[in-house]
């Protein structure tokens, strides 16, 4: 299919012109369903995938104009099965085309082979060249590059080279003129800011510099008015707004900036997540207490983004109508959403932020919980579950173990991951899939995704897990992942390695451990464990041990009962003097770490 390599290259992504409503579709949209190929096989036709998001504005355009084309739709009819998928609603095709962007149009063969991949919006004109040209010619073209065998590492590791050459990208990645990570769109890539922040702790003032700044200039990503932050700028500037606000963006802001204040101490980052928070509160949050995915950025097609969000809250209110939000409610989304309350609530003491992360964790265990531990992804349960959910909801529990000490949170958390460790994992290649296999997977599905971030995520889990429970099960499979991220093969290929050293750090060093020893309806205790809670550490084991409910779940350390409330700083096989006094206990464990 090289003939039409220079159409796809030049593909360009026009200026706005205005919102496209999908309305009434003269193509005939099928659900992407695991017999897809067999039918695509039977007809001997091509399968289109328009990988979208509700919140899109370029895929409502391409809706109005490219697929409205009556010489497209033609085309298509011919020979094509037409499926239509909301990304956020399948995690596993959002994993394996991530990086083509919303839209995304991949043409595959009706035996599952790639042949075109695009990103972007696609004029009409030239995705009918392309419909007829691969017609006409099916074999792969410039867009379907060979993907990446992935021999694990032998080691759970990072080698000293590896760790130099993944420091090499984040340093690389950083952009010395605008600040923040990355050109083109300006936003904040969580895995950098977080390693940056980490890095700053162990005294790198260049590494500081980058954090502050980032996190300085993307505040002016915050709604004025609303409160939650736009998905990202374009052209390289941070006020050239795409007014959108997904849950992710909201989720990962709010706890990247309630760490940067428990770090920094400076009221605005506070108040940035104060504010993102009340966004979800009065925006997306449901009745019943769980949250739905996003908010468009748009309000129809006479009204987008940049003449709807320079209004004042009252002028918003006065039009009657507002950018649509998108109501599914996904247990991987909320799971973000529990772990970005709870880390505001640690370093703000706010109970409100509590009592919402609880509330959501309830809603979530009631109405996508499945039999093993596991989640399913929204309300309707697909034939396999994503890894993203359950993973998701684990970090959700163990964060609500660690701020309120709640045993019954971790039993979750273990759940969850065991779950994980049973139905994800790949112990002859090492690393966590993305879905469960379909034993009938035809073409490019026959090989699995597995994401990088979500290895991570999944390595940083189990290590924690290891430590607050003790069981070695889950220090094997946080190594499982590690092999999998330390292979060569991704080290020297892949560009956004950031959380992979963070995940390599954490399996290299024990969390700092504060355990408060004192009654649960004590207020001296009860002082003590919110002083805990705040403490500036992003990796950190924080227990509660009220000798009412037994041992602590991992108890490798044998604390005294002293007649009144204390907490103990403890590194490796040290642990310091009771501390008395909230204020102190930071001190101590700066001492206790040397």
């Amino acid at each position: 299919m090289k003939k039409i390599a220079l159409i796809i290259a030049t593909i360009l992504v026009l200026p706005i012109t205005s919102f496209a409503s999908t309305g009434d579709s003269p193509i005939q949209w099928e659900e992407w369903t695991d017999d897809l190929f067999q039918k695509a096989k039977r007809d001997n036709k091509f399968v289109i995938l328009d990988l979208e998001a509700v919140w899109c504005h370029w895929c409502h355009v391409m809706d109005e104009k490219t697929y409205h084309d009556p010489k497209v739709v033609e085309l298509i009819k011919s020979k094509y099965i037409a499926v239509r998928v909301d990304q956020d609603s399948h995690p596993d095709l959002s994993n394996r085309y991530e990086n083509y962007g919303w839209p995304a149009t991949i043409i595959f063969g009706p035996e599952g082979n790639e042949i075109a991949k695009l990103r972007g919006y696609i004029p009409a004109d030239r995705m009918a060249i392309l419909l007829d040209a691969v017609i006409k010619d099916p074999s792969p073209g410039p867009s379907v590059l060979p993907e990446i065998n992935v021999k694990p590492s032998e080691s759970a590791f990072l080698t000293s080279g590896q760790k130099e050459q993944a420091e090499i990208m984040h340093n690389a990645f950083y952009d010395k003129e605008q600040g923040g990570w990355g050109k083109g769109n300006k936003l904040i890539y969580a895995d950098n800011l977080e390693f940056a922040m980490i890095k700053a702790q162990d005294g790198d003032k260049e590494q500081e510099k980058r954090a502050l700044e980032t996190l300085d200039k993307a505040l002016i990503l915050q709604d004025p008015e609303w409160g939650g932050f736009y998905q990202y700028s374009d052209n390289n500037v941070w006020n050239s707004f795409h007014f959108e606000k997904i849950m992710s963006i909201q989720a990962q802001y709010i706890r990247l900036y309630s760490l940067a204040y428990a770090i920094y101490g400076k009221k605005e980052y506070l108040d940035g997540a104060e504010k993102a928070a009340s966004y979800l509160k009065e925006f997306l949050q449901s009745p019943d207490g769980a949250f739905y995915t996003s908010q468009d950025a748009d309000v129809d097609k006479e009204i987008d983004g940049h003449a709807f969000y320079p209004l004042t809250n009252a002028d918003r209110r006065k039009l009657g109508k507002m950018p649509r939000i998108d109501k599914n409610i996904y247990a991987r989304e909320n799971g973000w959403a529990i772990s970005a309350l709870t880390t505001l609530y640690s370093v703000s003491g706010n109970q409100e932020y509590l009592d919402a992360a609880i509330r959501t964790a309830q809603w979530i265990i009631n109405n996508r919980k499945l039999p093993g531990g596991g989640f399913k992804h929204g309300e309707k349960e697909l034939s396999r579950p994503f890894l993203g959910d359950t993973l998701a909801m684990g970090q959700a529990f163990l964060n609500l173990y660690e701020v309120t000490g709640n045993r019954a949170w971790l039993t979750e958390a273990i759940n969850a991951a065991d779950f994980i460790m049973k139905d994800f994992g790949d112990s002859q290649n090492g690393g966590f899939i993305a879905r469960v296999q379909d034993k009938n997977a035809a073409g490019v599905f026959q090989k699995p995704v597995k994401q990088l971030d979500e290895n991570a995520a999944v390595a940083r889990l189990a290590i924690r897990l290891f430590y607050y429970t003790g069981e070695k099960k889950f220090k094997s499979k946080a190594e499982l992942a590690m092999k999998y991220l330390a292979s060569s093969d991704i080290i020297n290929n892949k560009t956004l390695l950031s959380g992979i050293l963070i995940a390599d750090r954490e399996m290299a060093q024990e969390p700092v451990h504060v355990t408060v020893v004192g009654a649960k309806n004590d207020r001296k205790a009860k002082e003590l464990f919110a002083a805990a809670i705040k403490l500036p550490a992003i990796y950190r084991r924080i227990e509660w041990w009220d000798i009412t409910e037994g041992p602590l779940p991992n108890p490798d350390v044998e604390y005294p009962q002293l007649g009144k409330a204390a907490a103990f700083a403890c590194a490796g096989t040290t642990c310091s003097f009771p501390v008395f006094e909230p204020a102190k206990i930071a001190d101590q464990v700066n001492r206790t770490r040397g």
